[in-house]
């Protein structure tokens, strides 16, 4: 007799080079489509991701699209943090640890810094703190920079100036209706002091001065870049416009040579050992290596970043702060100290106006001019106005015009 079937379970079937003892029915031979594009789209972001943060680790911005991404680099933060966080649900590790080490590069590349390095600690100090009392009397004065895109933001630098009534106006494409305006608008009385270069679109410039000012040579670009020198507090102050050329692709190599020119300045300057305030839109961030050349070669802070707005965008103004880049700067030399800066939203112009407010020591008080002289004001705190000058009631001057 035969008894009961006996259920005998059925063995895998062992495939020629593979171990007895591995359960490759159990086992996918890949991974879904959906995981295996996350996997080819995060491996494809991380090799861009380390070749900008290497670029900037270099100090190389020569080629598209390197400086035009160099702009936005701390926001590179955000998806390295997400390509981290996909390596870890892939199970990626050599992608995780691929994405961390770029990830704490690109952290410690986009930190607070100046052209020594990480000095933030001596730069939070510099923008509190005022001349010791019994040291030399100095001389408070508010710059302010403004890109007025084309002329279209004229009417609101206008409002602006009269609000705020800085010492100092640095206006970048200021074509020929913006001259015009602030011709007509700003009273010769307030702003005796000019110097206007006039052309088209983004070619134009001017500088606005309650100090007397006197015609320099300027630094060379294809668009206008006119320096005067100022008599403050009894001192020389070197002034000049920065605008050059944004690097877009076909134009980055006329771009750092601009920059180039402006190095040349800054760097003749110091020499000099007049004070120096170099400002407007520079069409360059902290990041990219011709500007931080720039930085190094004239002895320049920014006083944004001394004053703890280091990371606040100027451009573009038609995205919500934080986003965007911050281009336009007030640069000066250690004569100064930097007592507050504060971003401007302006109407009809894509970038926002950057407001400083400086003290500059006297180099001698007993031998101070009395039509140069800007007392502090009485009033405290980082914003607080200066005290009028003395403002002669007659026509502007303007030393460049053409």
């Amino acid at each position: 007799m035969r008894g009961p079937p006996v259920n005998v379970p059925r063995l895998p079937t062992i495939q020629p080079g593979v171990r007895p003892d591995v359960q490759t029915e159990d086992r996918p031979t890949s991974r879904p489509p959906h995981r295996r594009l996350l996997a080819a789209a995060t491996g494809l972001f991380l090799v861009g991701a380390t070749l900008l943060t290497g670029c900037r680790l270099l100090g190389t911005d020569a080629v598209t699209p390197v400086p035009q991404l160099l702009a936005f680099l701390p926001w590179l933060l955000v998806p390295l943090t997400l390509a981290a966080l996909a390596t870890a649900l892939l199970r990626w590790r050599t992608g995780m640890v691929w994405a961390l080490v770029v990830l704490a590069a690109t952290g410690w590349s986009v930190r607070t810094y100046d052209t020594d390095g990480d000095r933030s600690g001596d730069y939070a100090a510099a923008a509190h703190t005022g001349p010791a009392p019994d040291g030399p009397a100095s001389t408070r004065l508010r710059v302010l920079t403004s890109n007025v895109e084309f002329g279209q933001g004229t009417l609101g630098l206008i409002d602006t100036i009269r609000r705020e009534k800085p010492d100092l106006v640095f206006v970048q494409e200021c074509e020929f209706v913006c001259a015009r305006l602030l011709a007509d608008r700003i009273p010769a009385t307030d702003y005796p002091y000019r110097n206007v270069v006039t052309a088209d679109r983004a070619a134009g410039s001017a500088i606005l001065s309650v100090f007397p000012l006197t015609p320099a040579a300027g630094v060379k670009g294809t668009l206008a870049m006119p320096g005067s020198t100022a008599r403050i507090g009894g001192r020389t102050v070197h002034l000049q416009l920065a605008h050059p050329l944004p690097p877009i692709p076909g134009m980055v190599d006329d771009w750092r040579r601009e920059l180039g020119h402006l190095r040349t300045y800054a760097a003749a300057t110091r020499e000099d050992g007049a004070p120096v305030i170099v400002a407007g839109d520079f069409n360059a961030t902290r990041d990219h290596a011709a500007f931080r050349a720039l930085l190094k070669s004239g002895g320049l802070r920014t006083s944004a970043l001394v004053a703890g707005a280091g990371r606040t965008p100027s451009w573009p103004a038609g995205v919500p702060r934080p986003l965007g880049a911050q281009i336009d700067h007030v640069l000066v030399s250690e004569d100064f100290s930097v007592r507050s800066a504060r971003f401007i939203d302006l109407a009809d112009t894509d970038h926002r106006s950057l407001l400083v407010t400086l003290d500059l020591p006297a180099a001698d008080t007993d031998r101070e001019p009395a039509d140069a002289k800007r007392e502090p004001a009485d009033a405290e705190g980082p914003d607080a106005e200066p005290a009028d000058a003395e403002r002669p009631d007659s026509e502007p001057t303007e030393v460049q015009a053409r």
